[in-house]
């Protein structure tokens, strides 16, 4: 089946998050990559544990079945992240700690997590996607 991507930032997640939620329903999975931004001098990301896990997440989500929603919610630059106050690492649905995280989106809330030591782990991807 289909994946159905969104993508936002800092400054427009409220909207892209309302939106996402509101489809959720429609959806056997859902969920949300936090990632690092791409640096404008190269347009790769900052982040190598983003670089390699992307195409990893990508290749499970998309080989899912039923349809899959992702959020891809990039965190800024790395002066950005690494501010202890981020948005992000302080709000209580996410409380991130490192960049890539997936988390499984379940009933307004986070039912499972993937960090970024290991996001890039097929064995844990496949387990993340196939939870009910």
């Amino acid at each position: 089946m289909p994946m159905k991507a969104l993508e936002a930032t800092l400054s427009t997640f409220d909207g892209v998050f309302q939106q996402f939620t509101a489809e959720a329903a429609n959806n056997k999975a859902n969920f949300i990559l936090f990632l690092a931004d791409n640096e404008p001098s190269t347009n790769l990301s900052w982040c190598p544990d983003c670089v390699r896990a992307e195409p990893v997440i990508y290749k499970k989500l998309e080989a899912a079945s039923g349809n899959v929603a992702l959020l891809k919610a990039y965190v800024g630059d790395r002066p950005t992240w690494r501010n202890p106050q981020h948005p992000w690492r302080v709000d209580p649905r996410f409380k991130l700690t490192g960049v890539p995280t997936l988390i499984r989106w379940e009933n307004g809330s986070v039912k499972a997590r993937l960090e970024d030591h290991e996001a890039h782990l097929e064995r844990k991807i496949d387990t993340l996607v196939s939870e009910d």
